[in-house]
């Protein structure tokens, strides 16, 4: 089912806030990121949400509002919203930018700027996640899911599908780093 599909997008987009978040504490504590991690963060959000995963979420979000206009009111403008994360997401590659040219920038002004973007796709992501899916999976048909189905592209996605694409390769390994010093840590509390 493709809010099943949207849903793991979701924790896959969860895993790359967590690496920008991490590269950000080591910005904070005026060590230099692995810029090139971050920056391939930054090329993902602007290849795969707003080119594939959005557009699907606007397509279930067509057939809400058709079936239950009253929930589709509920959550809003979802298109605005999604125009809103790529506004942010242009911030954030504008700050990076700055650095990275050596331009004169605050480390407060980049931080602010970064975490407005975490925090803003986490609030959107919990939105869908609480509101919208459920909304969508109660008042669409089974003929609203093949349609949807119908319109949908098989563009799999460049960091998470079997097929990594070479520029992501980088973030996907630190994605596992990530996650193997979590299990790891989580093993040592859980050993306590």
């Amino acid at each position: 089912m493709i809010i099943d599909v949207l849903r793991q997008e979701h924790r896959n987009i969860e895993k790359l806030l967590l690496v920008l978040e991490r590269e950000l504490s080591v910005f904070d504590r005026t060590e230099r990121p692995d810029y090139e991690v971050v920056w391939a963060v930054i090329s993902y959000f602007k290849v795969y949400p707003d080119a594939y995963h959005h557009p699907q979420e606007e397509t279930v979000f067509k057939k809400l509002t058709a079936r239950d206009p009253a929930a589709a009111a509920k959550i809003g403008d979802l298109a605005a919203e999604h125009r809103s994360s790529s506004e942010r997401l242009r911030r954030v590659a504008h700050a990076v930018e700055s650095v990275l040219k050596d331009q004169e920038v605050l480390r407060q002004t980049v931080d602010d700027i970064i975490r407005d973007f975490i925090a803003h796709e986490r609030r959107h992501i919990a939105m869908e996640e609480t509101d919208f899916f459920p909304a969508a999976v109660n008042a669409l048909r089974p003929q609203d899911w093949a349609e949807i189905a119908m319109t949908l592209t098989d563009r799999k996605d460049p960091l998470f599908s079997e097929i990594v694409e070479a520029r992501f390769e980088l973030v996907r390994k630190h994605i596992l780093q990530l996650e193997q010093e979590a299990e790891a840590e989580r093993r040592r509390t859980a050993g306590q």
